[in-house]
């Protein structure tokens, strides 16, 4: 274990092709498509003959200015309305909101840099994550959260969940460019096969997780996690650590090294449930509690610091630090929500009212700490001055309970295309800014692909996928879907030179196109309501019932990687899901109306440009990027058993993973397991009504995805009333 934390250092090659089977060779068949992927041409040299007399030697060129490091941080579901910049104390509870949210060091950060003011991701995490690794757009790569479980065997380019295998990732560019390249904490891009992973995507390291989500303090996943109870019934831990020697699961020695000197007490016979396994503050019951080392951020932060002061500056650094935060399940060391309650006393504020509210806001503290000391480390290592740094979210805060975020005073959240789902909280810091952008607000339209073409562009390195291209002879000779080129488009001079980038039509969905400053929003919305300052709330919580935010009931709550259908008459989910019907499409002036309060459509003197985005809308979903991704198959289950009781790559892994070593209770879990996963794949799938039964047995009447009580807590009637 020593040995794989002390490799994080070393170099290894991308395009070791021992550790890919015959299946993975044709994949990348004939002209080594895993080398282009780097970005090489594969060009031959010419010879020219001539009589003409040599010319003289050109004279040397100046030395070309070093290449930036790229600090790249990426939050998770992060509310408009929960970052400090965005509260001046104005409006009724601006005054609480302001000491509710407190985010210091992304702040300063902000305003020593160029805030992104129109940057837009996609509704949702795995697309979101998918376009900004590959600089796709999200309709063109990955517009759905498809689980780990599963396969298309017929397509081994993008038959499973992710980034198709013979895309050429963010990192792979800036690899080939001499970066090292390191990633830490959350991907959602997609794991069946190495390819697909953070390592195969041109990343020298990775420690993290592969999936939406996990247990910030047990590593496990679960219904809070990732929406879903999978084939392998969220049996295994998803933590990773991938580097040139070692690749495998985080053992308790890895862990051990970074700080968490304590089992987390997983149990994988305890996982399908509602709700987690440890409490929000790490106990497993009321005598053993998780040391604040062992918060899964603590882990992750440890590890950036570590990249950094390990870094041999002589070579450009690509960090792409991806935490947890804010993601579900909202789970907290205890002693955070102390200090956000001292802050509201010091503060003379009301005490929280809504137990989400306080851990959504005691993690938002975690995360600007977290992002306040790795820019800290790199001043400390002295490269901050030729740094870039990029803070973004993979999209906007889910609003529904128990998501807990606040996108105030935007419309709607994650799920929706309104802006408080796709619109996201966005700036530049770094010395490598151009002193007169410093302090200053970019008003240019920036996509969530366009990272991929703006670190390119700083790189020196084409951002054309030569091995996308490539790959596309192969699927075309067997009929599968054709991969799409990269949509980026490079940023950097527009940012310096305050000019948008993006003036033409950018599809930011199936549902909704943006030219600014007009937006086009069409179809069933989900969420679509405006927040107000102070939610979730008491009154949020005990009318969940009936006027929602519920969970996403029509994308997320899944068994066995199908909806779950709970039987609710239409009347109902529009009402609990907040569902407007929009029609061909609704029009909104997202500049002078950013909260998307007047539609427009119906105003004559906006026919025009309504009809030219409905136009563009039908003509960009004439090109939706949807292949097969396959069924759920227990592939993934016996693979994790092999390898401890992780998850991971489940395809193609010959020699993939280091050698394991079973422990007597790993041994011991997979007789469980295999006996468990047994009746899983033998008896539950082939019959959906017992599958269905099984799930209700194990976690009770599925009535309470509706209860107010079940995700959040009412804490004190602070609030006489405070509207939704």
């Amino acid at each position: 274990p020593n040995r794989a934390l002390a490799g994080f250092g070393y170099q290894f090659h991308l395009q070791d092709h021992r550790s890919m089977s015959f299946a993975a060779l044709v994949v990348a068949f004939l002209p080594a498509l895993f080398l282009q992927g780097c970005g090489e041409s594969g060009s031959a040299s010419t010879t020219q003959t001539t009589t003409a007399a040599p010319s003289p030697p050109a004279p040397p060129s100046p030395p070309s200015a070093p290449k930036p490091n790229i600090l790249l941080m990426l939050a998770d579901d992060y509310g408009w309305a929960n970052w400090g910049l965005h509260n001046d104390g104005s409006g009724p509870d601006g005054p609480q909101l302001q000491a509710e949210i407190h985010t210091p060091n992304l702040d300063k950060l902000a305003k020593e840099g160029v805030v992104l003011d129109r940057a837009y991701s996609f509704r949702i995490c795995s697309p979101g994550r998918s376009s900004l690794m590959s600089g796709r757009l999200a309709m063109h790569v990955n517009w759905k959260n498809t689980g780990l479980t599963h396969y298309n065997p017929k397509d081994p380019v993008s038959g499973s969940a992710g980034i198709p295998r013979n895309m050429t990732g963010m990192a792979a560019k800036l690899k080939q460019a001499g970066y090292k390249t390191h990633m830490v904490g959350k991907w959602d891009a997609g794991a069946a096969t190495p390819q697909h992973t953070p390592w195969g995507r041109g990343f020298e390291t990775f420690f993290g997780y592969h999936q939406h989500a996990n247990d910030y303090w047990q590593e496990g996943i679960g219904f809070l996690c990732t929406g879903e109870i999978d084939v392998c019934e969220d049996k295994f831990i998803d933590f990773h650590l991938y580097n040139d020697t070692y690749k495998g699961g985080v053992t308790p020695e890895i862990a051990r090294e970074l700080g968490c000197d304590k089992d987390t007490a997983h149990n994988q016979s305890a996982q399908v449930s509602m709700q987690p396994a440890v409490t929000p503050t790490g106990c497993i019951n009321s005598s053993y509690c998780l040391p604040d080392s062992c918060y899964e951020e603590a882990m992750l932060k440890q590890r950036a610091l570590q990249i950094i002061k390990d870094h041999d500056p002589s070579s450009p650094l690509f960090l792409f630090f991806s935490t947890h935060l804010l993601h579900t399940p909202l789970q907290i060391p205890e002693s955070y929500l102390k200090k956000m309650d001292q802050r509201l006393t010091d503060a003379g504020a009301r005490p929280f009212d809504s137990a989400n509210r306080r851990l959504y806001a005691a993690m938002t503290n975690y995360m600007d700490d977290s992002m306040g000391a790795i820019a800290d480390a790199m001043k400390a290592k002295g490269i901050w001055d030729n740094t870039l740094m990029i803070f973004t979210s993979d999209n906007g805060g889910p609003i529904y309970e128990p998501g807990s975020a606040n996108n105030y005073p935007l419309k709607g959240g994650k799920y929706t295309d309104w802006e408080g789902g796709v619109r996201v909280n966005t700036f530049l810091s770094g010395g490598f800014i151009p002193e007169p952008r410093r302090g200053t607000v970019h008003s240019g339209v920036v996509s969530v692909a366009d990272w991929y073409g703006l670190a390119c562009e700083l790189a020196g390195v084409d951002q054309e996928d030569t091995a996308a291209a490539e790959a596309n002879k192969w699927l075309e000779q067997q009929g599968l879907p054709l991969l799409m080129p990269v949509d980026s488009v490079p940023q950097w001079k527009h940012i310096v030179d305050g000019t948008n980038g993006r003036p033409d039509a950018l599809y930011l969905s199936n549902k909704a196109v943006l030219k600014y400053p007009y937006k086009l929003v069409a179809g069933e919305q989900q969420y679509s309501i405006h927040t107000g300052q102070l939610f979730p709330n008491c009154s949020t919580i005990n009318d969940l019932s009936t006027k929602g935010p519920v969970v996403p009931l029509l994308d997320e709550v899944q068994l066995f990687g199908q909806l779950l259908a709970l039987g609710l008459p239409k009347e109902t989910v529009n009402a609990v899901m907040d569902i407007e019907d929009c029609g061909e499409g609704q029009l909104f002036n997202v500049e002078a109306d950013p909260s998307e309060t007047t539609d427009l459509s119906a105003d004559p003197t906006h026919a025009d440009i309504l009809e030219e985005l409905k136009q563009a809308l039908a003509g960009f979903n004439k090109e939706i990027f949807d292949p097969d991704r396959g069924e759920v198959t227990m592939d993934a289950c016996w693979s994790a058993m092999k390898t401890g009781g992780y998850y991971g790559p489940y395809v193609d892994t010959d020699d993939f993973y280091s050698p394991v070593h079973l422990t007597p209770k790993q041994m011991e879990n997979n007789k469980i397991a295999k006996k468990d996963l047994d009746y899983v794949e033998q008896v539950l799938l082939p019959n959906r009504t017992l599958q269905v039964e099984w799930f209700e047995a194990k976690v009770g009447d599925l009535s309470q995805l509706l209860r107010g009580d079940a995700f959040d807590v009412c804490l004190t009637p602070q609030f006489s009333e405070i509207t939704v």
